[in-house]
Formats: C-alpha cells, sequence, structure tokens
C-alpha cells in the first residue's frame, strides 16, 4: 500500500521523520512531492548523529529513496543545488541522480524571492509569517501568467527560458521598483545546469512509479496553513491537505490504494504571527527546540498545549484520516504540565467544533481567523507522563487510530504499531482500527 503523509498542525510536527521511518522500514520506490516548494524544513536525524533539513527532496533520500518532483511542487534549482551540496556532505553520492522533477512544475526564481521579501517589509506590523522564498509569489505569478510562467520544462530552451525570465522579472520591477536580483542570464544558466542534472519527466512516469511501489506521498507545512482551509490569511498559497496526492494517484490509475496518514506532535507549534490558541510561552523554555528557531521572515516559532479543536479540524476538511503519526511523546514526561485543550471559550460560548465550510470563501476564514485570535482554552485534558496515554488521548480527540508513535529524533526512535504483535490493523473499510 502507498502511502500519503500529511501535517494536521501548522507545518512542523515530525513529516520528516516519519517519512524518513517509512522509508527505512522496506524498500520505497519513490518519494513524491505534491505541494509547497523550497521554504519547506523537514528535519532528519539519523543514528548516527547526521542532520538534515530536507526541503525539496524527498526525506527518504539518505536511504537512497528517489524523488519525484510532481507538477504541484514549486522547484527553485538553485535551492536544490544548495540542498545537495548538504547531502552530499552526508555521504549521499550524487543526490541529483535521485531526483526527477515533472516537467509542468513551476521555477521558483531569484525574482519572486525579492518581490516576496518587499511585499512582507512593506506590510510592516501586518506581516503574514512568510518564509521570504517567494513560494506567494511564484503562484501568484503562475495563476495571473498561466502561459509566461516560467516551468521545468523551459530549461531546456534557452531561448524560451530567457523570454520568460525577462517578462517575469520586467512585470515585477515595474510594479515593485528595481528587484535584488541576479541578471536573467545568470539565472538561465543555473537553471540550464539543473535541468542537465536531473531527470525530468511527463505523463506517464507516477505510473511506472506506482506499478513498482510502494510509493510514499511527501506533504509540505500543514493543513491548519491551508490556501483554502487556513487561517486566512496566515496562510500559505499551496493546498496542504491529501488532495493533490489523490489527484495524482487518480490520474496514474492509483485511485484509492494509499494510505492517508496524518501526524502530529503531543503539542502544537506554530512559525509566525496568526491563531495559536494554546500558547504557553512557559512550554517554550521547557521543550527547546533544536532545528526551528526565530526567522527573519517568518518570525518567532511559537509553542502551546495540543489543540485538539484545531486539528480535529484539520481532520475534516482534509476528507479525513485512515490513521495517526504521533511525534514528539517523549515531550510529556519532559513536561508533566503538558495538556490538551479539548473546547475554547469563543465568542462568548463553549465551541468544541469549529465550522468547516467549502473551499474558496476567505472572507468565512478571516472571520474565523478573527475568533481564533481571541478565543482562550476552556475544557482541558491531562494523560499525564505516560506517552501510551497520550497516544490513545490523542487518537480519541481526533477519532482515528495511531500507527506511528515516535520518542526521538531518528527513525530508530519510531515504532509502527502495524509491526507488533499486540496490534492488528484491520482496514476493510479503509477507515482503519487498531484492536
Amino acid at each position: 500500500m502507498h502511502t500519503i503523509v500529511v501535517d494536521l498542525g501548522y507545518g512542523d510536527a515530525g513529516k520528516g521523520a516519519v517519512v524518513d521511518r517509512l522509508c527505512s522500514a522496506e524498500p520505497v520506490r519513490a518519494v513524491v512531492r505534491f505541494n509547497g516548494g523550497a521554504q519547506a524544513a523537514h528535519n532528519v536525524v539519523t543514528p548516527d548523529g547526521r542532520h538534515h533539513t530536507f526541503a525539496q527532496f524527498g526525506s527518504g533520500t539518505l536511504h537512497g529513496t528517489p524523488t519525484y518532483l510532481s507538477r504541484f511542487m514549486l522547484v527553485d534549482p538553485l535551492a536544490l543545488a544548495a540542498e545537495a551540496d548538504h547531502l552530499t556532505a552526508l555521504g549521499v553520492r550524487d543526490p541529483l541522480s535521485l531526483l526527477t522533477v515533472d516537467r509542468d512544475a513551476a521555477l521558483t526564481t531569484p525574482y519572486h524571492a525579492a518581490a516576496n521579501r518587499l511585499r512582507e517589509q512593506a506590510r510592516g506590523g501586518e506581516r503574514h509569517g512568510s518564509c521570504g522564498m517567494g513560494i506567494g509569489e511564484t503562484a501568484a505569478y503562475a495563476l495571473a501568467h498561466p502561459e509566461d510562467a516560467p516551468r521545468v520544462g523551459d530549461c531546456v530552451s534557452r531561448p524560451r527560458l530567457l523570454r520568460k525570465l525577462g517578462l517575469l522579472r520586467d512585470r515585477l520591477s515595474d510594479e515593485l521598483g528595481r528587484l535584488p536580483a541576479p541578471p536573467v542570464e545568470h539565472c538561465a544558466d543555473a537553471f540550464a545546469a539543473f535541468a542537465r542534472a536531473v531527470t525530468l519527466a511527463g505523463d506517464g512516469h507516477l505510473a511506472r512509479l506506482l506499478a513498482d511501489g510502494p510509493v510514499v506521498f511527501e506533504g509540505a507545512q500543514g493543513v491548519l496553513l491551508d490556501e483554502w482551509h487556513g487561517f486566512h490569511p496566515y496562510t500559505t498559497w499551496s493546498t496542504t491537505t491529501f488532495a493533490n496526492a489523490e489527484t495524482l494517484l487518480a490520474e496514474a490509475g492509483g485511485a484509492g490504494t494509499a494510505l492517508k496518514l496524518g501526524v502530529v506532535r503531543t503539542y502544537t507549534t506554530r512559525h509566525g504571527p496568526g491563531p495559536l490558541v494554546t500558547e504557553d510561552p512557559e512550554l517554550a523554555r521547557e521543550l527547546p527546540e533544536p532545528h526551528n528557531g526565530h526567522g527573519r521572515w517568518q518570525g518567532a516559532f511559537r509553542t502551546g498545549h495540543f489543540d485538539a479543536v484545531a486539528h480535529a479540524y484539520a481532520v475534516e476538511v482534509c476528507g479525513g484520516v485512515d490513521a495517526l503519526a504521533v511525534t514528539h511523546l517523549d515531550a510529556p514526561a519532559r513536561c508533566p504540565g503538558l495538556r490538551i485543550a479539548r473546547a475554547y471559550g469563543m465568542d462568548g460560548r463553549l465551541v468544541e467544533r469549529l465550522p468547516a465550510g467549502a473551499p474558496g470563501d476567505l472572507g468565512r476564514q478571516a472571520a474565523l481567523t478573527a475568533g481564533l485570535e481571541a478565543a482562550r482554552p476552556a475544557v482541558w485534558d491531562t494523560p499525564g507522563a505516560d506517552p501510551a496515554a497520550w497516544s490513545a488521548a490523542v487518537g480519541a480527540a481526533l477519532s482515528a487510530p495511531v500507527a506511528l508513535e515516535s520518542y526521538g529524533p531518528t527513525y530508530a526512535d519510531v515504532r509502527d504499531r502495524r509491526e507488533t504483535g499486540k496490534s492488528k490493523y484491520v482496514s476493510g473499510n479503509r477507515s482503519g482500527v487498531y484492536v
């Protein structure tokens, strides 16, 4: 069975460690990236102490698992080159040879990144918490100028690439002023080198991967940041639910063949501004974050108690999950005061469930955001220090079985309950139940 890995929070729940574990357990034909771009930060730590923050490469790369960047990815060749250099330093031989990229994927360029940073600076105190890497600009430009937006396939045609890069630079410069970015010719040279170093693919590639399977689909960011279902305007220009992966599977003849795996921490975190109803500054001191911190563009890394209301909302808007991966199960023992928020005090009433409407109404999402900014936890659950109690409580709160449990940073610290004699996975109706 294939697996789709999606973060049910604001990102940083441990998708990298989960994908790394899946790729360590059995030969995985490929990791498929199906949203986001170079702003992703999926941390993987090996048992021998090596660490890499995966952005565009799949988080199984340290096991030699190939990566396929689908057409839903926003591909940044310059950032890929830097990531490949670090993987090489960690002992991965020729990382770019493990990479296949859909020709139709949009390119993120230095012009997108420069425009992104100029807009974020102009917002002043109303910043959205952007990563400053041009993700939103790439998506917006591709929507506004679909025929002119530079794509991976353009990298093999220098005249076409120069024309599209020039148009992009000029349009953004006309709107924002001179962009602090390299000349178009330099970008074209780098992008052409990228195209020569990787394999470019189109229709039919994913179907062949699925036939050779299993395949792991690795999502970026989190459902609570989704472009349509997240808490506007503190969201991403990306579909962070299972939707893109399910579209790719259906197109390749594999509809219904993947386990939908939702990832959550035992506590809720987010980067930068936006709602975090359970935020508790004391937790940041008790649960230090070795691989996440204050970012120049994102802002502070914030920590709160487990938010069952927000995570249940994420489960609902992404169409449900088959199973959960619960990470940071070592945290309750280190932080005895860690709790689960079961309900909010919001708009003068007790709220146990957030409204989940159809996608497309950003006004509705902005109103929900305003309510969440004033909401406070009202009903608490305290499972204690026992990780088993926490795993059971999280599963019950989200009405889903727990498949993977993580007690530390490496794949050796992740236990797959489907592999133990004490748990049997029953998936006759794809809902998934552990007995």
